[in-house]
């Protein structure tokens, strides 16, 4: 995540929170923080989260990615958190908000997760 400057700040017992600077990595060619970027957030994430809640031996990946792009940003750095909706043996579904400097939500997304043994996914 260090190319994008996604950097994790906080671990709870209930959420995953990270940061990521809006900057000439993160925007799309006009200017504004690309959807794109907010989802590769969002997945770093609620990957890492699910991951957070396994034993070893298994491992989470995604197999559905959902977002809904709220307000531009242009500068800064936007704070995602992740917090999960369901986290069954099987599969995992994870709610990211990702906020700009001021607090206000930008984006909100939704991560499914299978629950695999490792060396099972592909």
């Amino acid at each position: 995540m260090e190319p994008l400057g996604i950097v994790f700040t906080e671990v709870g017992a209930d959420y995953v929170r990270a940061t990521m600077p809006v900057d000439e990595r993160t925007r799309q060619p006009y200017g504004l923080l690309h959807g794109g970027a907010s989802v590769l957030l969002a997945e770093t994430l609620g990957s890492s989260a699910g991951n957070l809640c396994i034993g070893d031996g298994r491992i989470c990946v995604g197999i559905e990615i959902n977002a809904n792009h709220l307000r531009a940003v242009r500068q800064g750095v936007v704070t995602g958190t992740a917090r999960p909706l369901h986290v069954g043996g099987r599969t995992q579904v994870w709610e990211i908000r990702i906020e700009d400097d001021g607090g206000r939500l930008i984006c909100i997304s939704r991560i499914t997760l299978a629950v695999v043994e490792r060396g099972n996914a592909r």
